[in-house]
């Protein structure tokens, strides 16, 4: 790992180094105080955001750091400047670290060893979206306390989710045990899919993601109701499930159509846990990397 601590990907942390954000994540759930107040931020989103966007911004302010959020539509963007000349623009300005969400690709690709500061990739089109992963990686944890042998059911537009992307690969890294669900449009070669049906009663955790209609070249071949009744999480399904097991979501969520609408807030949803641990998470990853 460099010095300069970057998070644009998981696969540039060892186990290790994942382990130490989840306690350092944990640490700050309990209530650490550390604070950053000569640092200024700023968050470049160009994709909309509710949750990822404006938890860095809750974990930035905990911190006592400064931010700038960026707005694109009143940008030199709309000139024809270029994401890697924005970004040299607010490092020009004494920046401290930027949040990036942007639909390339690995646009991370075109800044690494041209920028001296820190970046953390806030999710990259389909590709990767690290701190998602990470607070996932928490949510489980904090039920679990441990990774090695848990079953995890990944549900729904795989194809074009990139939290699909980080986590499938981070999880078995940590030995889980990941089993794939999605209708054949959203599946992708190199992977074994399962039936939801015939995996569910075995899973410690059922992971559902929304239809991503914006990545979609053309339209989903199921209607929503379709769709719930094949591959959604209904209250029937969730009676199903393991004394002990947890559902998640990334969210935002379609109610009635991935999830249903009794099951978004039941006794074993953890996904209103997960947004809160995206604070914790964020701040542990800024912590990181402003450490001295």
């Amino acid at each position: 790992m460099s010095e300069m601590k970057h998070l644009v990907t998981l696969e540039g942390l060892t186990v290790d180094e994942m382990m130490a954000i989840l306690k350092a994540a944990d640490e700050f759930a309990r209530g650490r105080q550390q604070t950053f107040n000569q640092k200024v931020v700023a968050n470049l989103f160009f994709e909309p955001s509710t949750r990822t966007q404006y938890s860095f911004e809750m974990a930035q302010k905990k911190l006592g750091i400064e931010t700038i959020t960026f707005n694109e539509r009143v940008s030199s963007i709309s000139k024809g400047e270029t994401l890697y000349d924005t970004v040299k623009c607010f490092e020009a300005f004494g920046i401290d670290a930027l949040v990036i969400r942007h639909p390339e690709e690995n646009y991370f690709d075109q800044l690494m060893g041209h920028v001296s500061i820190p970046i953390f990739n806030a999710g990259d089109g389909s590709g990767q979206h690290p701190t998602q992963s990470l607070l996932d990686l928490f949510t489980i944890w904090q039920e679990f306390g441990y990774f090695e042998g848990l079953k995890i059911a990944i549900v729904g537009d795989v194809a074009n989710s990139r939290v699909a992307h980080s986590n499938i690969q981070v999880m078995k890294r940590l030995g889980m045990k990941v089993s794939l669900v999605a209708p054949p449009q959203f599946q992708e070669a190199g992977y074994k899919w399962h039936d939801l049906d015939e995996v569910l009663t075995e899973m410690d955790i059922v992971m559902l993601l929304r239809v991503q209609h914006e990545r979609h070249q053309e339209a989903l071949s199921l209607s929503q109701a379709a769709y719930h009744e094949q591959y959604g999480l209904s209250i029937e399904r969730e009676r199903q499930m393991k004394a002990n097991a947890i559902i998640m979501h990334p969210a935002p969520f379609n109610r009635g159509v991935e999830i249903a609408d009794e099951v978004v807030a039941c006794e074993r949803s953890r996904i209103f846990k997960q947004m809160e641990n995206g604070v914790y998470v964020r701040m542990a990853i800024m912590s990181r990397a402003f450490e001295r």
